[in-house]
């Protein structure tokens, strides 16, 4: 099957504007999401989604795929699916473009379903909650599954509710990772949903799916991704590069 993966990225983002061009490394971020994307065997080519000049052409300058979308796109989704459009792909993997650590072996699990068994429309990615503090951050998404690894419900509050104490050893609490992989037809598809009353109450998205009676296969890893939400954020990148031994200090 002939597998795609497109990085929505937009410049005008709300709590850091610009960040797919914020330099790491000595390279724009979006280049380490390209890059990873790239490293992953199962993916035949990667294509940034923007509707932003700049971001354009740094994607250019480095070599990298690049089509200009739409502006209105109320969702990555949506601008992942603008391009999507045209492509001749079997399977669409979304990989956010603040994710600059994304971990080619996760994707390569994530996609994995979607080319063993046709039924599977869409997937996604999950690692364990190990401590009480990350199943209480509304801002780490819980997703809880049923005994086959298809996602019952997507929250921002700690589901499912531990009655009796936090004990990660049960191995029941999970947070979403934001990587979607989909099959074409069923992301065009998807894009004509009207927004559904859990989503909108949550405001996540895939709940979108679920409130549709579409199931979304869930993939286990240990893989904890670090997005790049606000500047704060960049600390931890740096972190986690620098235990790697990768010198990320300004020239």
């Amino acid at each position: 099957m002939d597998v795609v993966a497109i990085i929505p990225a937009r410049y005008a983002s709300t709590r850091f504007p610009g960040k797919p061009l914020v330099e790491i490394a000595g390279k724009p971020m979006i280049q380490h999401v390209v890059e990873r994307t790239q490293a992953c065997p199962l993916i035949e080519h990667v294509i940034v989604a923007t509707d932003d000049t700049r971001i354009e052409s740094a994607v250019r300058q480095f070599g990298g795929e690049v089509i200009r979308t739409r502006a209105d796109h109320p969702s990555g989704t949506d601008r992942v699916a603008e391009v999507a459009e045209n492509c001749e792909a079997d399977i669409i993997v979304n990989v956010q473009g603040d994710e600059p650590l994304i971990d080619p072996q996760a994707l390569e699990a994530a996609i994995q379903p979607l080319i063993d068994h046709l039924q599977v429309m869409m997937s996604t990615l999950a690692s364990p909650i190990r401590t009480e503090t990350e199943l209480h951050n509304p801002n780490i998404v819980k997703v809880v599954l049923d005994i086959n690894q298809f996602a019952l419900y997507f929250s921002r509050a700690p589901v499912p509710y531990p009655r009796d104490g936090f004990a990660p050893e049960l191995q029941s609490f999970y947070r979403h990772i934001g990587v979607y992989v989909y099959r074409r037809k069923f992301l065009l598809n998807l894009t004509k949903f009207n927004p559904t009353p859990l989503e909108q109450t949550e405001k996540l998205e895939q709940l979108r799916v679920l409130e549709n009676g579409h199931q979304i296969k869930v993939v286990l890893t240990d893989y904890v991704s670090i997005g790049v939400d606000t500047p704060e954020d960049l600390a931890l990148i740096h972190a986690r590069l620098a235990g790697c031994g990768i010198n990320t200090s300004d020239k």
